[in-house]
């Protein structure tokens, strides 16, 4: 209320400024020489006078000049009956009338109209801007308001029932939804309400969804916000919005907000560079006030979602303002299945579609990813013309998620595609060789985003931990594609830059952070390495002495060429396995893991060629590119990738 006296004063001010300086009106012109009527009569007899002006008519002012011989050209003024016949003819006479004019003069109340029409549209305006502003349509002055989006219980369809993977979460958030229908049955022995819910996760994992089902699920109303929605570039509007957020949840209570991307403004204060004002801060301040200050905010349960817990601002995360946080982790193997079954409810399935085999082949995935991969299986079916889902438009949509879409129009020479199949070769039968090492799923050397070719491993059940052993094992299989080229071409190529990128990444975590170094011990040394939270961690020093860095240096390239010799070893001994399997890739161009386990065994691989993979080779044969010249030096991908 105070806020709109202030701008009603000040548009008040700026009008009466307007109005000022529209009312002044020019000073008349001032005329020195007056004479009577009887002296203007005898100096036009005497033709000194040069021009005259007749203004109105009966009784009025008469202006006019002398000849400059008579008074050098100046005006004059006198008073006299200005519609005299024998005036207007003694001025015929006398010459002066080839410089007569007459004017109408204007009437006081056609001046005074025309004088004030300007402020009375002003007004006008001024009278029609206010009275939008109290009836609440013109939001040029609300930008101080919350901006929270309210939902009522009939408004959001989601509810937990569409809500999978997530069990643990979901079991959290619909205790909440129970405190606000039910509070009697949690207090009456003394407890209180939580405040708020924090929902940590990567991102896809579903904290929105929970929101949104919540949103359908509580009979109250619900807020829903992105935390950039309070930050502006104008100071103070963050803190107001927050004050106008909680201001109109007070009067809806029990209620429920949600602030999205709550890092956007509860990030750690004091971590900006120079000493300005921070609206950020200031808007932090607000909301911790808000949530938990002298004033209470009974029946407002906040829920926040982040995946950026770590730059959070501990006032924010201390109990009293977020009472409980949730985790929203990745779904497992019965996780996926789940949410897999509610996204197929919505497209027709094929009866050879077995959700438990696709879940099975995508550990890692997030609800976002699984929700894409039924999406492009639709898409993929759709694109053929079929009435339903099969299992192929899954493997497909999953191989498209995985690897990226396949580059078929991509020409590639004979020389490439040999040592690509040489290349990925390496790298299943290192993986097969090692047991610690994912099952290979599948081996193809058709381009797939940005690389030529791509071993693909699936491990046979979910893992959340990694054994020094299988860590070796991973960098061996890395560098099997990089040996299988070395042995047979006798040379190596730059298609192996991102699996020495990844073997070296991994062997340095083994050494720095995850204790797997027999000579520096279970000791973090990754200090250095974590991101830098600007403003709070620029002055952290290192603190890893110079000979404690040569000597991760050494472990890091010992662990990385004792496992690159190791791979040396099995493709030797597997030689021919090396070069049965790159035959196999040249001629199917894919092969799974079925045909890795007949090519180990010593048997042949026989597979039914597609029309499309036949015509495909047909137009190689017939079509060989000018990279064939073994004279020309072949083209290399420096983005060549391997999927692990």
């Amino acid at each position: 209320m105070k806020s709109n006296v202030q701008v009603l004063l000040i548009w008040t001010v700026i009008i009466a400024g307007i109005i000022w300086l529209l009312g002044r009106q020019p000073a008349p012109k001032v005329i020195e020489n007056k004479i009577s009527y009887s002296e203007f009569l005898r100096l036009v007899h005497d033709e000194k006078i040069e021009s005259v002006t007749l203004m109105g008519q009966g009784v009025q002012e008469i202006t006019g000049k002398f000849k400059p011989k008579h008074m050098q050209g100046k005006e004059f003024t006198t008073i006299g009956r200005t519609d005299s016949d024998q005036l207007v003819k003694l001025l015929h006479e006398k010459g002066v009338y080839e410089n007569y004019k007459e004017e109408e003069k204007t009437s006081y109340w056609a001046t005074a109209l025309l004088s004030w029409l300007p402020i009375l549209a002003i007004l006008f305006v001024f009278i029609m801007f206010m009275r939008q502003l109290q009836s609440g349509s013109n939001k040029a002055l609300s930008f101080g308001q919350s901006r929270a989006k309210r939902f009522n219980e009939n408004k959001s369809k989601t509810r937990f029932t569409d809500v999978a993977g997530c069990d643990e979460a979901k079991y959290e958030l619909q205790e909440v939804v129970e405190f606000l229908k039910n509070p009697k049955k949690f207090t009456r022995l003394g407890g209180r309400i939580p405040k708020g819910v924090l929902l940590v996760g990567e991102p896809g994992t579903g904290k929105t969804l929970l929101a949104k089902a919540v949103a359908g699920e509580a009979s109250v109303p619900f807020y829903s916000i992105s935390g950039s929605e309070f930050v502006e570039m104008f100071v103070g509007v963050g803190a107001s919005r927050v004050r106008s957020l909680f201001d109109n949840a007070k009067k809806t209570a029990p209620c429920l907000v949600f602030i999205d991307e709550i890092d956007a403004v509860g990030r750690h204060r004091g971590a900006g560079l120079g000493g300005g004002h921070d609206e950020r801060e200031q808007t932090l301040n607000q909301l911790l006030v808000e949530m938990d200050g002298f004033e209470g905010n009974e029946g407002i349960i906040i829920i926040a979602a982040t995946n950026r817990v770590d730059v959070l601002d501990p006032a924010l995360l201390r109990p009293g303002r977020f009472d409980r946080r949730v985790m929203v982790q990745k779904p497992d193997i019965k996780g996926r299945v789940a949410i897999l079954k509610v996204h197929t409810r919505k497209i027709p399935v094929a009866d050879n579609v077995d959700v438990e085999i696709v879940a099975r082949g995508t550990p890692g995935f997030t609800g976002a990813n699984l929700e894409n991969l039924v999406n492009e299986a639709a898409l993929n079916a759709a694109h053929h013309d079929k009435k339903q889902v099969e299992m192929i438009d899954f493997d497909e949509a999953k191989d498209k998620v995985i690897m990226g879409s396949a580059r078929k129009s991509l020409l590639m020479s004979d020389i490439e595609k040999k040592h690509t199949a040489y290349h990925e070769a390496g790298h299943a039968i290192v993986a097969h060789v090692l047991p610690p090492n994912d099952p290979v799923y599948k081996v193809t050397i058709i381009p797939r985003g940005p690389a030529l070719g791509v071993t693909m491993t699936l491990p046979k059940e979910d893992q959340f931990s990694l054994s020094a052993k299988k860590s070796e094992a991973m960098i061996s299989f890395m560098m099997g594609g990089r040996i299988a080229e070395e042995i047979i071409f006798g040379h190596y190529t730059t298609g192996a830059s991102n699996d020495i990128q990844k073997a070296t990444d991994l062997a340095r975590r083994m050494v720095t952070e995850w204790g797997m170094s027999k000579k520096l011990g279970p000791i973090n040394f990754n200090h250095e390495s974590q991101n830098v939270f600007l403003g709070r961690d620029m002055n952290k020093s290192s603190h890893i002495s110079e000979q404690t860095a040569q000597l991760i240096d050494q472990e890091v390239s010992d662990i990385v060429k004792r496992n690159n010799e190791r791979a040396r070893t099995i493709l030797v001994e597997h030689k021919d396995k090396l070069e049965a399997m790159a035959e196999a890739l040249l001629k199917y161009e894919t092969i799974e893991h079925e045909d890795i386990k007949t090519i180990m065994a010593g048997k042949k691989v026989v597979k039914n060629i597609t029309q499309e993979v036949a015509a495909s080779e047909n137009k190689d044969n017939e079509k060989k590119s000018t990279s064939d010249d073994p004279k020309e030096p072949s083209k290399v991908d420096l983005n060549k990738t391997v999927k692990v």
